[in-house]
């Protein structure tokens, strides 16, 4: 019988040759016509219903697997995120950006091929597979965030029936020896949240600041009171992290502003913290304004939730990894990383699991740049086996639901 590592390895030429295509061509946000052109072409003469997004450049397959069943198939859902970055590649292969200020430096083109492979090895092996599977080639996780809009879009429902578990799989440049999987159940990656503070006092003469009502060291204890509200109302088993990124205010040395502004990042690694985290930063806001006699106003912009690994379905997914490559190439994370990812909004309605895979070029992962860098370098030759992880998972997965 054909195994799902068996096939990926003999299109493995021809999906590493789609990466690098695509990495050629990154497109940013929602709208990626050129990445989603290729998708297209490259799901031609698969046994799929194909549709595209109404509102952003989407594409999602649902392939249908030919196992008999009686009653309701199971449904399975594979992601793969197709954007790149606003960043200037200084990585000297034959296959660098041409598109000037973009890069695919976070290895979404990697996930885009082994989704693709992923797609090519089930519709070999459809006659094993139990359920469905939704195929979901999504732009936009670098922001705005394309999977909340998919899912208003009917993507968990786009095989007729509710999507009954979710995997994704993403690549990392550094951090672990190239092939070596990791994860960890439960809180995968933070929450992120954008805060805007605006500061009010009265402008004047740097001179005479008696007659003004100087916003600038209001604005700068902010930022202190701040870092002392996360490090001593927040316990350190669930953490806050919190960073002002930005301070903003006046035109001139002498002039005392009438405003000062703050922006800040906020994350946190469960929903109960993240809720809190947010009144103790207004609380703390108007509380130094209102003491020093000034006024503020603070915006909270909502990003990305928690991404939560499912206990049962991650300990599913861990155990085809290591059933396909082997104990060697499995690491348990410790702790979440404080990166954020909008599969979290897929996780927060479908149990599964978000796995990780270094796809490290370098010989010393410890010498490698992180993603997002200019200088990230992914090996693909981890695509192949991403298309066949996935494959399994979604093979496995069904089988699992019916028996």
């Amino acid at each position: 019988m054909t195994t799902s590592l068996e096939v990926a390895a003999a299109i493995g030429p021809d999906l590493v040759a789609l990466r690098r295509r695509l990495h050629r061509i990154p497109e940013l946000g929602l709208d990626l016509p050129e990445t989603q052109a290729v998708v297209l072409e490259e799901l031609e003469g698969l046994d799929l219903e194909v549709t595209t997004g109404r509102g952003l450049s989407s594409v999602v397959g649902v392939l249908r697997g030919r196992a008999p069943h009686e009653g309701e198939r199971p449904v399975v859902l594979l992601r793969g995120d197709m954007d790149g970055l606003p960043v200037t590649e200084a990585v000297d292969v034959d296959y660098r950006s041409e598109r000037q200020g973009r890069m695919h430096a976070c290895g979404h083109d990697l996930h885009v091929a082994g989704l693709v492979g992923a797609a090519r090895v089930l519709h070999e092996l459809r006659d094993e597979l139990v359920g469905d599977v939704v195929l979901m080639f999504q732009p936009g996780e670098e922001g705005p965030g394309g999977a909340e809009p998919m899912i208003e879009e009917g993507l968990l429902e786009a095989a007729g029936r509710r999507v009954d578990a979710a995997y994704a799989v993403h690549v990392f440049s550094a951090d672990h020896p190239r092939g070596v999987w990791f994860g960890r159940p439960g809180p995968l990656m933070a929450a992120a949240d954008e805060i805007h503070v605006v500061v009010r006092g009265a402008g004047g003469h740097g001179a005479a600041p008696e007659r003004a009502l100087d916003p600038v060291p209001v604005a700068c204890e902010m930022v202190l009171a701040l870092q002392t509200a996360v490090t001593r109302r927040f316990s350190i088993w669930d953490p806050v992290v919190l960073t002002v990124g930005k301070v903003a205010a006046g035109t001139k040395d002498n002039i005392i502003p009438d405003e000062a502004v703050l922006a800040a990042t906020l994350r946190t690694f469960s929903r109960e913290q993240r809720v809190r985290a947010q009144e103790v930063v207004a609380e703390v806001v108007h509380g130094v304004a209102a003491a020093h006699g000034t006024t503020a106003t603070i915006e909270m912009g909502f990003g990305y939730p928690v991404t939560v690994n499912d206990e049962a379905e991650f300990a599913f997914a861990r155990g085809v990894v290591v059933d396909l490559f082997g104990e060697g190439r499995w690491a348990d994370m410790t702790n979440p990383e404080a990166g954020s990812e909008d599969m979290s909004f897929v996780l927060e309605q479908v149990p599964g699991a978000y796995l990780n895979v270094s796809a490290c070029a370098l010989d010393d992962h410890r010498q490698a740049e992180d993603n997002h860098s200019p200088r990230a370098a992914f090996d693909d030759s981890v695509v192949p086996d991403v298309a066949a992880a996935l494959a399994e998972m979604a093979l496995r997965r069904s089988r699992a639901a019916v028996s």
